[in-house]
Order: C-alpha cells, then structure tokens, then sequence
C-alpha cells in the first residue's frame, strides 16, 4: 500500500500540540500533507482511524547500546561474544525499540564497531535508522575499554577518530569519565587531558563528525565545556563527597548550546540488584540526584535530548525510552519539552533533523499513535498504538 492515511484526534508534530483533529497523508514512506481539523482523505487513499488518538513522529532514542542484551553484567559479558551472536541481539533490540514507538535509535557503544558493520550489510528490515559512534574512545584500561576503542595521547586519539571515521561512524564517542559499570575506573576524575580531549575534538571536526563526551564526574563535565565538546552523556556531575549539578554550570552549558542526554529511564518493575545498587552508591549516584540534574539542565534552558542507555542490564531494557519521558516530567520538566527531546530535539542532535522528528510534508513517514493525550498523562507513552516506520505499519 503506497498512499494511505491516518487521521487522529489530535498531534505534537515535534515542538507543539495541535488539537481538534489532524489527517495526514503517506506516499511511498514519506508525509505527503498534513490537514489540520477532521478533514476528508483524497479519493483512494485508505485511512486509519484513531478517534482519540494523538499521532507524534517516530521517538528517537539518543543513547543505547544494540550490543548489550540487558542481562545481568550486560557490558561485561560483550567481551567474549562472536559477532554471530551480536547481530541476533542487534536485531532483537531493534525491534524491541520499534515495539515502544522508537524508529531512530543513537548507538553510542558498540562492541569494536559491530553495529556499523551490521547496519552496512543493510538488513535493516523496517528496523529503527541506526545513527552509530562505533567503539567509545578511552583511556588503557578505561570506562568500557572491552569494546575495542583504547587510546593514549594526542596522536593516538587523533588515530582514534580517523579509525571511527574509516568505519562508517555517524558520531564520535569519548568517555570522559569512568564509569560506573567498569571495575578499576573513577567516576570523580577525568580519562584524558586537555590536550587529547582538544585533538579528539578537532581531527573529528575536520572529517565532518560531532563528538559527545561520556562524563559522569563534575571535572568531566567542566573540562568537556571548556574544550568545546558538542554533547554531554549522563552530566551527573559526580565528586568525591557526591554528585551535584551547580545552576552556574546548568547556565554555561545552555549558553553554549551543548546537546545533555541525561539518561533517565529505568524499568519500573525491575528492582535493582543489591551489587548495582552498592555501584551507583559508591558513585554518588541516585534516583534523587539524577532527576534533579535533569530539573537543573531544563531550568537553565540546556538542549535536552531523550536518551535511555538501553541494554545495560535488567532495568534498562531496549524499549524503555516511553519511562525517561515519564521520569522528564517527573523531574518537572513540561511534557511537550520531554516530547520534545525524544523527536524534534533529538533527530536534530543525531544530525537528521532535516527529514525526521517532526510531523511535516516532506519528512519520513516514521510515526507514533498512542490512545489519549501525552500532553497531559505523558504513561500514555507506554502503550501505542500504532507504530510506523517509513510508512509501513509495525
């Protein structure tokens, strides 16, 4: 079926709510128009019908990791798996993330560059677009050295990008920062110098790619904004006696424009295991201090992207971008600016905001309907109706 129709209640076509009906039209896996009211389809176009229901585009999920199957010690265990098993838990995550309504997924942690392989034997299959970063970027024996991306010094980063940009990589990924999930690492202190994190940046700028830095601790954070750095993952602000995110930081950022993904969302009815719990403790993170940063950033005005860190183990699994949003306005943040960040926000932070994220003649069809108003009751999220990708229902 090449031209149909869907016609619904109401839309957020990326930035705003739009009520009182909307009827748009699909050609060939793109919006052909879009008609506000309860309008008529052309002559031959079959329509589907949702009387109280909100069409969004597509949600983009701005940070997951396809390798990592959400089991326990997700991370851990990607070290030894063959490739052949890494393409099934690619794919399996893919639809995971179609099911929630997610049709562009942001890797950003691929296992020596798997997912780019993967997406380059085009066996997509109407899965979500894959934006990529290949293997993160760290120190010897730093946060997620498994994964493949190890380097020291000025040249060895630089080596680092050009071997990301040779592989395909839409983005590049530098951990900043230790991490919480690598035994050995420091979630207080910075991986990389100045000097490296400023060559990292300007070999990736030269070859045309963005780089957005993993930083958990608060020194992290502050060297990430000094060097230039395009996007913070996580931004928890993590010191030795806590984490804290300090209003003056939350304003340099927005002033800078650099793209946050927090990285809220967890299963709620997944209970944390006791060592996850003692890990994220010894780190000075918590459920309080993670949505506070949140508040601080959208305060302050920060480019706020969605992203779920899908993958990492039993609270995080792929699909579960509907509860960051859900914890987003939890935090305080307005449902249409958490609705926000996981379309028009964040298709423009994955460098594809010219022809996804938004509800617009011209873009691709990728599309959500989800019963009642997310505007108002955002858990509406948690159960669509209606998925397309590039016009194909899911």
């Amino acid at each position: 079926m090449t031209k149909h129709a869907v016609r619904a209640a109401r839309m957020f076509d990326g930035e705003q709510l739009v009520d009182g009906g909307v009827l748009v039209l699909l050609d060939d896996g793109w919006i052909a128009d879009v008609h506000q009211g309860w309008a008529e389809a052309p002559e031959g176009w079959p329509v589907r019908d949702e009387p109280d229901g909100t069409l969004l585009p597509g949600l983009v999920d701005a940070h997951v990791h396809l390798c990592a199957d959400a089991g326990p010690d997700a991370l851990g265990r990607l070290a030894e798996r063959p490739e052949t098993d890494l393409d099934t838990v690619i794919e399996a995550a893919l639809r995971a993330h179609l099911a929630a309504g997610v049709t562009t997924v942001r890797d950003l942690g691929d296992r020596r560059d798997a997912v780019l392989r993967w997406r380059d034997r085009e066996v997509r299959d109407g899965l979500p677009t894959v934006v990529g970063s290949g293997a993160p970027i760290t120190s010897v024996g730093g946060h997620c050295w498994s994964m493949g991306g190890e380097a020291s010094g000025v040249d060895g980063v630089r080596e680092a990008v050009r071997l990301r940009a040779a592989a395909g990589a839409d983005l590049v990924k530098v951990m900043a920062s230790g991490g919480v999930f690598t035994p050995g690492t420091d979630t207080t202190r910075p991986q990389f110098t100045d000097q490296e994190l400023i060559a990292a940046l300007r070999q990736a700028h030269d070859l045309g790619l963005p780089v957005t830095a993993h930083a958990h601790a608060l020194s992290a954070v502050e060297q990430a904004l000094r060097v230039g750095i395009d996007g913070i993952e996580h931004c928890t602000c993590v010191t030795a006696t806590g984490a804290h995110l300090p209003d003056e930081l939350a304003d340099r950022l927005a002033a800078a424009g650099v793209a946050v993904c927090a990285t809220l969302g967890t299963d709620p009815a997944v209970v944390a295991p006791p060592e996850v719990v003692a890990m994220a403790a010894r780190a000075g993170l918590s459920e309080v201090t993670l949505r506070d940063g949140a508040a601080t950033l959208h305060r302050a005005g920060v480019r706020l992207v969605a992203g779920s860190d899908a993958g990492l183990g039993p609270a995080k699994p792929h699909g579960i971008l509907p509860e960051t949003l859900v914890e987003y306005v939890a935090c305080g943040i307005p449902a249409t600016a958490a609705l926000a960040a996981a379309t028009s926000v964040g298709a423009e932070v994955c460098g594809l905001g010219r022809h996804k994220g938004r509800v617009r003649p011209g873009f691709e069809a990728d599309l959500l309907v989800v019963a009642g108003d997310p505007a108002s009751d955002i858990t509406v999220l948690r159960r669509p109706l209606a998925v397309y990708r590039a016009g194909k229902l899911s």
